[in-house]
């Protein structure tokens, strides 16, 4: 035999063993520690538990983020039968059968003589040649739900969407690192979603491919569809900001913008500067802070602003920021830089985000600027002057004013508030007493708790901001130091109304033009698996209408040609046309049986009725609790009466008092790519499920989803009170009630024949899972 074919048959035969005997590989068996014959409910339980344990939100460890991933990975591999038996056969969980990586890897350090290596083309085709550069930005989806969604209301997100074999990826690399660094540092957000091991959450994204970069602002999602350069990126994330955060401020300008402080409630930025165009950092800095400040930028090299310079004395060749509050002649606070960061920029932002004497106008407001007592140590008051617009109260503001910065404490913060505006806040505190109608009035009050309750003490006499005044309160706030037991009177004082929130029909004008912007966008930019339901509705609508047309025109052409029938045959073929046409209609919707059979899916028919069902067979499930049991069911069996002729469905309910987490398992499938809500609901244990309805589909493992309908809707009082024994069913199933209670349990069903039909249709959006899961 040949030399050179003794080896290659010699590499052959130790390359199985070659692709066993890597003992440092992954094991998904042993980092969720569980045995090669666990069934699927030890694997999900030992997911759950180490998932707990390692979830870097709750583990500080500085490797518990590395584990968490391994433990994700692992129980990706083994909660899929297909990628499961690869792992056990080859070694594998890829798509590679029969000759893994790790052999490939085995393969290379085996035969030295072979030139032809994967770093030929520098692509990284394993772990461990992969940059590691990504994974502080590493996104997980409940991190993304919890955190990086309600975080995107202060800061943009530049996410990339990245996959392991994706050439396209390391292409856009080293401008993604340069990018990445300098946003970063200004102060926008950064993520990675590595679509192999978060895959549901970059469906939840909206990604059908890799790489995909996407921005994040105010939850709502814009997909980046330029070349990756650097210009391009950066361009891309300052167009996620509002258009309005930085005024440009001229000597024509200036005052007015100061004076705005007492309509907006805020103090004003001023930021002088060299540069023609306002900074990225700067723009950021404003999206942060829009809620507490007004900002405004001044181009201290453009012909206008040699007034503005010299009123504050601005040093033209450093970069200054000032901050004024109730005086526009003369700044609150000053910093200056030969270059600003944003650590500089934050922490002196944060010290002065209110006025000196705030006005209350929100309860969000209240909240902050006199926070509830957490200790006796960290006692908090609040001193508020009650008093009314206009230039009768002007002089006695003044004098509080006046007041407030020459008793500026760290316990103590100095508001007011418009009494006509809120009412019922003042007479909470007032009592309505006559002496104070009309007049302003000093309160001293320390908030107790959340719910509005307050201690809280009044001066005698009404504020005019005499010197006898000033001595009063000065008196009164020495004592409290000593004393907290000065504020003797207790109320509980309902929330503010929100001044300065704008009117329906501008929130409205402003939801519409956002949903314009977003049509117009998906419009030019979406690829073919995002436009074929629109396009796929569109031809439907097309073809029912055009075929109507057609029907209808051939319809009169025949019956003009042939002649009236007498009355006793038209009756006759009328009658014979319609027996027809039913009988074509409705052969495969005639109910088999006079009543509707209805099972409880439990532990036990779990597995029959829907894990093992047969293929084309769907289980439509109908959740309902104790309480709301016999009228969801009695809505249910009417509304699905004339689809139980179909053998393929079966009727099943599910106790959600029994298996809410199964539920809730299922219903995380079913969240939409986009829009992200502006909000997250943290208190989804609340969440009442009774009224929805899933058609699961065992074989495919996926399932449709109906939401009860909202009682308030058009339409909803179709369901109150149907009798049962309409149906025309053998058996008597009793009265139901008449109630108000009933009546809009049952409303919540209303329409589901309508979401039966395009079930059977094939219409309706499929949630598709990973795996079933128990049903414990």
């Amino acid at each position: 035999m040949e030399p050179g074919r003794a080896g290659w048959l010699l590499l052959l035969l130790l390359l199985p063993a070659l692709g066993a005997a890597a003992p440092g590989e992954f094991d998904p068996y042993r980092v969720l520690g569980v045995g090669r014959s666990s069934s699927q409910a030890d694997i999900k339980k030992a997911y759950k538990r180490l998932a707990r344990e390692w979830h870097p939100d709750k583990n500080k460890d500085p490797g518990a983020e590395d584990k968490f991933i391994q433990i994700s990975k692992a129980y990706e591999i083994l909660s899929n039968e297909e990628k499961r038996a690869n792992f056990d056969r080859y070694g594998d969980a890829g798509e590679s059968q029969g000759f893994s990586q790790q052999q490939h890897r085995q393969f290379h350090r085996f035969h030295d003589g072979f030139y032809f290596d994967e770093s030929f083309f520098h692509f990284p085709f394993n772990s461990e040649r992969r940059d590691t550069s990504d994974e502080k930005y590493l996104l997980h989806f409940s991190h993304y739900i919890n955190e990086i969604v309600p975080d995107s209301f202060k800061k943009p997100y530049l996410i990339k969407i990245t996959s392991d074999w994706c050439f396209s990826c390391i292409h856009i690399e080293p401008v993604w690192k340069e990018v990445a660094q300098e946003l970063e540092a200004l102060g926008a957000g950064i993520g990675v979603v590595h679509a192999g091991y978060e895959r549901r959450l970059a469906h939840h994204l909206g990604a059908h491919s890799t790489p995909t970069l996407l921005g994040l602002i105010n939850g709502k999602i814009t997909f980046f569809h330029n070349a990756v350069v650097r210009e391009n990126l950066r361009q891309f994330v300052e167009n996620l900001l509002p258009g309005n955060l930085v005024e440009k401020i001229t000597d024509k300008n200036y005052i007015h913008f100061l004076s705005h402080w007492r309509k907006d409630n805020k103090p004003h930025v001023l930021l002088f500067d060299h540069m023609p165009v306002v900074p990225l950092l700067y723009k950021l800095t404003a999206f942060a802070y829009r809620d507490y400040l007004s900002f405004g930028y001044v181009y201290v090299g453009l012909r206008g602003t040699e007034e503005l310079s010299s009123q504050y004395n601005i040093n033209v060749y450093t970069p200054t920021m000032m901050i004024f509050k109730e005086h526009i002649d003369r700044p609150a606070d000053v910093v200056q830089a030969r270059e600003m960061k944003k650590q500089l920029i934050d922490d002196f932002l944060s010290q002065n985000k209110f006025l000196m004497v705030a006005r209350l106008t929100s309860q969000r407001l209240f909240q902050e600027l006199c926070p509830v007592k957490k200790s006796h140590r960290q006692r908090k008051h609040c001193v508020v002057l009650l008093t009314e617009e206009g230039e009768k109260f002007a002089e006695a503001y003044e004098a509080f004013l006046t007041f407030a910065v020459a008793n500026t404490k760290d316990t103590l913060r100095f508001v007011h508030i418009y009494s006509d505006r809120q009412p019922e806040f003042a007479d909470a505190l007032l009592m309505d007493e006559e002496k104070y109608h009309g007049r302003s009035v000093v309160v001293i009050l320390e908030r107790r708790n959340n719910a509005g309750k307050i201690a809280y003490k009044a001066l005698e006499e009404a504020w005019q901001g005499s010197k006898e005044d000033n001595f009063i309160l000065l008196d009164l706030l020495d004592q409290l130091r000593t004393d907290p037991g000065l504020l003797s009177s207790e109320t509980i004082v309902a929330d503010l109304n929100d001044e300065l929130a704008p009117m329906f029909l501008i929130r409205w004008f402003y939801s519409t033009v956002d949903y314009i912007s977003d049509w117009w966008d998906s419009l030019f930019h979406s690829n073919w698996r995002e436009m074929m339901p629109l396009l796929s509705l569109l031809f439907s609508a097309l073809f029912i209408l055009f075929g109507t047309v057609i029907v209808q025109a051939f319809s009169d052409s025949s019956d003009t040609r042939d002649a009236p029938p007498s009355g006793k045959e038209e009756t006759a073929a009328k009658t014979e046309k319609n027996d027809a046409s039913f009988s074509k209609e409705s052969n495969s919707r005639i109910p088999k049986k006079s009543f509707v059979e209805v099972t409880e899916l439990t532990d036990i028919n779990y597995t029959s009725n829907l894990v093992r069902l047969r293929p084309g067979h769907m289980n439509v499930v109908l959740i309902l609790s104790n309480s709301t049991k016999t009228p969801l069911l009695q809505k249910f069996a009417l509304e699905v009466y004339m689809f139980t002729g179909s053998s393929s469905l079966h009727f099943s309910f599910l106790s959600l008092d029994k298996h809410r987490e199964w539920l809730e398992y299922l219903l995380e499938f079913a969240q939409d790519a986009a829009p992200i809500p502006n909000q997250y609901d943290k208190h989804f244990l609340e969440r009442d499920y009774t009224g929805y309805v899933l058609a699961l589909n065992g074989h495919k493992k996926y399932f449709c989803l109906f939401k009860p309908h909202r009682s308030g809707d058009e339409g909803g009082t179709l369901g109150s009170c149907e009798d049962y024994d309409a149906l025309q069913h053998a058996e008597a199933r009793g009265k139901s009630s008449c109630s108000p209670g009933s009546r809009s349990i049952k409303n919540k069903l209303h329409k589901l024949s309508f979401w039966m039909e395009r079930l059977l249709e094939g219409s309706l959006q499929r949630f598709y899972i990973p795996s079933w899961p128990a049903l414990d």
